[in-house]
């Protein structure tokens, strides 16, 4: 019975395609079957799409039977024709059919064979005949090539023996020309011989043109030569025909000659070799060089004793580069310890000149001329300069001093205004003598750093090859060693406040420091200034530079530091900020909100509030250049106000309703005169108005919730709910705390709140009001540091996280002390439970509250 119940074994994915294919079924429920993923119960819903259909179920099965019919005949009209096509007979004739055409292949192959072992019998002769006639003509032409290699191998040793140099040149460029055309036959003992007394004729030649040419060079000094130009002319072409290690020898042994005097004269020892007569040195190859074109290269007669091409005057060029570069690597060695900056650029300067003026002479970089003069070297060709490379570091050291010594008075200034007794008081941003004199808009020193940075590094480049190597690379080190102590030193230090004998008094409408203001905004434009300059200067020096240290330069390192004074100084601005509306935030902190009776406009402290703001944001833009710094300032700048605000609200809870109403309008005043700080500017209003309406909404509604009577208890936890969006038990106690509510209503408020809540799935776990602090005195608010001027300025760690993070997201947060992370037995923290601290924070309260329902259902 398992048997037979089983199901059928499934057919195989090609066998179900093919079905299809040979059937046409579409993909519909037909493939479904076929795949054997039928739905019966969407096949019947078909069929019976209403219960009035049940009522044809007759109809439907006669249908169906109907169907099943139909596809049994076609099932059997199929079978008929498949067992037709699978004919044995008709397989067998198809196999045979095909054999019988493989047979005639092999047939016609067979053919094909023999049709070419005859073609190739018939033509046999004839292609022995060919390659006969080949031989024949490669051997005449062989025996007349030899016979030409003969005579003119005869006519070479006459012309030789008669010294016809010019006639020379042409004959034996023949020989050697027939002569290699044998050099496969050389095993042949007739060739070997012909090929024998070629070589002898090169050796003689080459023995006669050493002879005569140093016959020739040696009496150039000799009114009367021995051999005439034009015929030295032909013996420099027959070395060339006799090969380039023969010219090469010929040069060397010219330039030698010419140059053997210079060794003699400018001994490193001597003094002529000295430092000081460098220029004689250069006056005295000028003059060879003069006598060697008039006398070698352009003779009076018009005729040239050395082909162009030779460039014997940049070989002489070469040596002399060579000879010269040793001697002042030596003498430079022996004076280095006493060596000045001054005796180094007088010897360098005329060098580099000296090589300048070769190099427009023949049109050709030193370098160039240097390689092709000297080809037997294998060594890198290095210019006279080069000997100077391991003495620049005197050079940049010099620049270190000269930049040390210009940075010490600014340095010291600072130091000098430090040591003043007081400050000044300032009532206005713009007062006194400010008023006439021009403002500045960068340090004055930064200009005149970057511009003895920029000649420096000109100068360094101006000395050549020598100046763009590893001289220019450490100066620029010494440069970025004295941009950090500038960007330290100057503009960190220019932002310190002075050391003063006692406090000065400030001014009622303007208590912040009007002076630190200014040097805070003076060194966000220079630190700009200097961060642009910097990569100016960056992009100039790696044109300049060769390539070997092109991937070296950067100055990223500098342009953070600038990035880094430029926080400080935004920084600086924000606790002047904060030291000039400080006075009214306490003010609002003390203020009695459950006394006031009446709500009128904004009050006095938030009035004094705005000005202060308005002072300080207005001093900043006057001040500052760029306005994405006014931006950034700006950001901060606002949620440091509205973070105060907070701070000072909460310290000055019970606020009850009318209080809440006050400062709901003191809200809304201080939100308009953030907003008015924008100025206008379409790339600061988006972004920045986003913030602000945000972060005052949320405080909004924070005083709304205070606004709302607790009576009826359902209408203002409804409200909170509504507003705040959470179901936290602690946020809650914290607008009843807030508040001012006595604890007798708290109770209830709060059992009224889990009950409430409890229905309300949908409410969040916490809300901003988790990040609020309800204890800002003892964690931040009243944090205080004193400046180096003694003078006390409230510095809250929100100045430093608001400095940092740059955005409005983060009040509530700022006000907030981190808390305590717990750790279990082996030191490691253990995984928090926001939702449990939240609503079961006071375990007491929640018993006691259970207790008092369970009572409350017993008594109904």
């Amino acid at each position: 019975m398992s048997r037979q119940n089983a199901p059928g074994p499934e057919l195989p994915l090609e066998v179900i395609l093919s079905l299809q294919r040979i059937l046409d079924l579409p993909r519909g429920h037909d493939a479904e079957i076929l795949d054997g993923q039928l739905d019966t119960v969407s096949h019947l819903n078909k069929l019976f799409p209403t219960e009035a259909s049940l009522g044809e179920l007759e109809a439907v099965q006669q249908r169906l039977a109907g169907d099943e019919r139909q596809l049994k005949a076609q099932i059997d009209e199929l079978t008929e024709e498949l067992k037709a096509n699978q004919d044995p007979n008709r397989m067998q004739l198809i196999q045979e059919m095909i054999s019988e055409l493989l047979g005639q292949m092999s047939r016609i192959q067979e053919k094909a064979s023999e049709s070419e072992a005859i073609v190739k019998n018939i033509t046999k002769d004839i292609q022995i005949l060919d390659l006969a006639k080949k031989n024949l003509m490669l051997s005449m032409t062989s025996l007349q090539r030899l016979q030409s290699l003969v005579n003119e191998i005869a006519q070479l040793e006459s012309l030789i023996r008669n010294n016809k140099y010019h006639d020379i040149v042409h004959a034996y460029g023949a020989v050697k020309q027939l002569s290699l055309t044998f050099k496969p036959y050389i095993a042949v003992p007739t060739i070997a011989q012909v090929w024998r007394q070629v070589q002898d004729i090169q050796g003689e030649l080459r023995t006669k043109v050493d002879a005569d040419f140093d016959a020739f060079y040696l009496q150039t000094s000799s009114p009367a030569r021995t051999l005439p130009p034009e015929t030295v002319n032909s013996i420099c072409l027959i070395a060339d025909a006799l090969g380039p290690d023969v010219r090469l020898q010929m040069v060397e042994r010219y330039v030698g000659s010419e140059l053997k005097e210079y060794r003699r004269i400018f001994r490193p020892s001597d003094e002529a070799g000295g430092l000081d007569n460098v220029g004689r040195r250069f006056a005295w190859f000028r003059r060879v060089l003069s006598r060697h074109e008039a006398e070698m290269e352009n003779d009076k007669d018009g005729k040239r004793v050395f082909p162009d091409d030779w460039k014997v005057g940049w070989a002489m060029f070469s040596k002399f580069s060579e000879i010269t570069r040793e001697d002042l690597t030596v003498v430079l060695s022996k004076v280095a310890p006493t060596l000045t900056v001054q005796q180094l650029l007088d010897t360098l300067q005329p060098t580099m000149e000296f090589e300048a003026s070769m190099s427009r002479k023949w049109s050709t970089p030193v370098i160039e001329l240097l390689t092709r003069g000297s080809p037997s070297d294998p060594r890198p060709s290095k210019p006279i300069t080069s000997a100077f490379e391991h003495h620049m570091n005197i050079f940049v050291e010099a620049q270190d001093r000269a930049l040390a010594d210009m940075l010490t008075s600014h340095r010291n200034g600072l130091k000098a205004r430090g040591s003043l007794e007081a400050r000044p008081s300032f009532d206005a941003p713009n007062s006194g003598k400010e008023e006439d004199s021009p403002s500045l808009i960068v340090h004055p020193s930064s200009t005149e750093l970057f511009y003895f940075i920029g000649h420096n590094l000109e100068q360094c480049a101006n000395l050549g090859r020598t100046g763009t190597g590893k001289a220019l690379f450490d100066l620029l080190g010494v440069h970025k060693k004295w941009l950090k102590v500038y960007a330290e030193d100057v503009l960190l230090a220019s932002m310190k406040k002075p050391v003063v004998q006692f406090q000065p008094r400030r001014s009622t409408e303007n208590p912040f420091d009007s002076t630190h203001v200014n040097s805070a905004c003076l060194a966000i434009n220079t630190a700009d200034y200097c961060q642009t300059t910097a990569m100016e200067l960056e992009e100039k020096i790696r044109e300049k530079i060769i390539d070997e240290y092109k991937e070296k330069i950067s100055l990223s390192e500098e342009f953070d530091l600038f990035t880094n004074v430029i926080s400080v100084a935004i920084v600086a601005l924000l606790k002047e900020l904060e030291t000039a509306f400080d006075p009214p935030c306490l003010a609002i902190a003390r203020t009695a909100w459950s006394q006031l009776n009446l709500v009128s406009g904004p009050s006095n402290n938030v009035i004094d509030l705005i000005q202060a703001v308005e002072n300080v944001v207005q001093a900043v833009r006057d001040h500052i250049e760029r306005p994405k710094y006014t931006r950034n300032f700006l950001d901060k700048a606002a949620s440091l106000i509205l973070a105060k605000f907070t701070h000072a609200l909460v310290k000055s809870r019970p606020l009850k309703e009318t209080g809440a109403e006050q400062l709901i309008i003191d809200l809304q005043a201080l939100k308009a005169c953030l907003l008015k700080l924008s100025g206008g500017d379409t790339a600061v209003s988006a972004s920045y108005t986003k913030t602000i309406n945000k972060n005052t909404q949320r405080l909004e509604s924070l005083l709304k919730v205070i606004v709302t009577p607790a009576d009826p208890p359902e209408g203002f936890i409804l409200n909170y709910t509504l507003l705040i969006g959470d179901d936290s038990f602690s946020n809650f106690q914290k607008i009843l705390d807030l508040k001012g509510t006595p604890k007798v209503e708290e109770n209830e408020l709060l059992d009224s709140f889990l009950t409430i809540t409890s229905t309300k799935p949908e409410l969040e776990k916490a809300s901003f009001l988790t990040l609020l602090d309800m204890d800002p005195s003892a964690s931040n608010i009243a944090a205080t540091t004193s400046s180096p001027g003694g003078s006390r300025v409230s510095l809250p760690s929100l100045v430093a996280q608001v400095s940092s993070s740059g955005g409005g997201d983060n009040i509530f947060s700022a006000l907030t002390s981190p808390p305590p992370v717990e750790k279990d037995p082996n030191g490691k923290p253990e995984p928090s439970s926001e939702k449990k601290r939240e609503v079961f924070s006071d375990f007491r309260r929640f018993v006691s509250f259970a207790v008092r329902r369970e009572r409350s259902e017993k008594a109904e």
